[in-house]
């Protein structure tokens, strides 16, 4: 894991070597300057993913003769030997936990060790956290859009930046409140429920119902085998003498395909119903291939749309389904569940939301992987103490200067239950506690001094690596998702709205 570094780290760590500084004691932080798309917080993820690079950091033989390769030929041959001997048993790793909400300027995890170390393991605490925690934190603002009882769907694997980037993509989405993937390999590696029924290639592979084989199912109860092409025809005519839409406009094909499909996963049939029309086509021939698995007793478990007005459309499929439940006398019928896709973002759920909607499930690929609203969360790493001295970085861009010293973080809680501020205070401060009135002072109004009395004080860091080990007990990916949600409630509104959020105050 230690060559996932940029050579400057490499640069810089024989620097110290041949100052003979390598081992002071020193402490760097990881944290973001402004909360991602303009909201107000971001979910903290990559946790585990970084501890397990901390356990594996070594620089093996191959490694080695990497570096010597790379780096110029004036140094000094011992340094690589140095190098072959590297580590974590002396660092240490203090972070919040994972799904955690956080705020700007807030230390996501604080690192202490060898300064050579502590300096090596730069890039590869940021690679892992940033991305991790801007997916995170994109999934549970399209949660919070859809509410908790909408299913979402995360199904970006084909247009993410790489395989690795879609597997992270799955994981972190999943722990931003996603409820499943299309990604195999996501389920199979980290346990995440999949989903996935048919595209539209192949509903469009069918031309008539002669193609369908096999073409009959056994009843459900049991029972002679149907022949379900037959069945299905029959209740199409029915179908469409209730909604009134002549049967000729009913594709041919599209009805196979669904056909094809029922037979195949009569227990899992889902249609598709925008191949050709929905309204004179895909609607009729799915009612009539449900109705028709239904006679022989079995239920059609939703639809999908892929294009068009999706809002609209789901509406007036429902009444659909409403009508045939009725007319038909097939109570589920009326609830079958709506399903969409096709580009949805962060603008798609807030439309449904006002137009109202049928909807059950939505699919988000692209505007969720990808992040195209903010690209990078633009964590940084910074040293804040080496040698015991606080370390201070000055500059002309008054957003970049570093807060110095090891500190330790405090969330503060009002009477109901919201965190309504993050305290940062130096080690050796004493800790705050619930009832007592703090004298604080707010980044960005740092000439201010406020009066504050918390109801509930929380220390927000825990310790999770030392002596080259993990030493807290990792939660599993469904822990984290269900902690990530606690977090997000617990929020006060006006900190949790995505447009135009109260600052939180650190």
């Amino acid at each position: 894991m230690a060559p996932l570094a940029d050579l400057y780290q490499v640069s810089m760590a024989y620097g110290h070597w041949r100052a003979g500084r390598h081992l002071a004691p020193a402490a760097a932080e990881l944290f973001f300057r402004r909360p991602p798309f303009r909201g107000s917080f971001a979910l903290g993820a990559g946790l585990a993913e970084g501890l397990r690079g901390l356990r594996a950091f070594r620089f093996s033989a191959a490694d080695v003769a990497y570096l010597r390769s790379v780096l110029p030929s004036t140094i000094d041959d011992a340094f690589f030997d140095y190098l072959a001997t590297l580590d974590t048993s002396e660092v240490t790793v203090t972070a919040i936990p994972e799904g955690s909400v956080v705020f700007a300027r807030v230390p996501l995890l604080q690192v202490k060790g060898p300064l050579l170390v502590v300096q090596l393991l730069e890039t590869t605490l940021l690679c892992l956290v940033n991305y991790a925690s801007l997916v995170a934190t994109n999934a549970a603002r399209f949660r919070l859009l859809a509410g908790p009882d909408m299913k979402l769907i995360e199904m970006g694997l084909r247009c993410a930046q790489g395989p690795d980037g879609a597997l992270s993509a799955s994981k972190y989405s999943y722990i931003g409140g996603f409820d499943c993937t299309s990604n195999i390999l996501a389920g199979k590696l980290y346990g995440i429920p999949v989903r996935g029924t048919i595209a539209h290639s192949f509903i469009m592979s069918f031309r008539c119902l002669e193609e369908v084989q096999p073409r009959e199912l056994p009843p459900r109860s049991g029972g002679d085998p149907v022949d379900l092409a037959g069945l299905a025809v029959s209740w199409l005519q029915r179908v469409c003498d209730l909604l009134q839409t002549p049967p000729d406009k009913a594709n041919q094909g599209e009805l196979a395909a669904f056909v094809s499909y029922a037979v195949t996963f009569p227990c899992d049939f889902q249609g598709l119903l925008d191949t050709y029309c929905v309204r004179r086509s895909g609607l009729p021939n799915f009612c009539a291939v449900a109705l028709a698995l239904h006679q022989l007793g079995y239920q059609a478990i939703g639809v999908r749309l892929d294009s068009g007005d999706l809002a609209q459309q789901s509406k007036e499929i429902r009444g659909v389904f409403q009508a045939c439940g009725a007319h038909f006398q097939v109570p589920w019928f009326g609830t079958i569940p709506i399903a969409v896709s096709n580009n949805i973002s962060e603008q798609s759920l807030e439309e449904f939301r006002r137009e109202g909607s049928e909807i059950d499930m939505i699919g988000i690929g692209t505007n969720l992987v990808t992040c195209p609203l903010q690209p990078s969360l633009g964590c940084v790493y910074k040293l804040v103490e080496v040698n015991g001295s606080p370390c201070l970085k000055l500059t002309e861009d008054e957003e970049k200067v570093t807060i110095p010293g090891m500190k330790t973080i405090y969330r503060l809680y009002d009477a109901a239950g919201h965190p309504f501020m993050d305290l940062m205070a130096l080690e050796e401060e004493p800790s705050p506690s619930a009832g007592q009135e703090l004298g604080i002072r707010v980044l960005g109004r740092l000439g201010e001094t406020t009066k504050v009395i918390p109801s509930t004080v929380e220390p927000l860091h825990r310790t999770y690596f030392r002596d080259g080990q993990v030493c807290e007990p990792l939660p599993s990916l469904p822990e984290v998702r269900t902690h990530a949600q606690v977090s997000l409630n617990l929020l006060n509104p006006a900190h949790r709205r995505l447009h135009e959020p109260q600052p939180y105050p650190v």
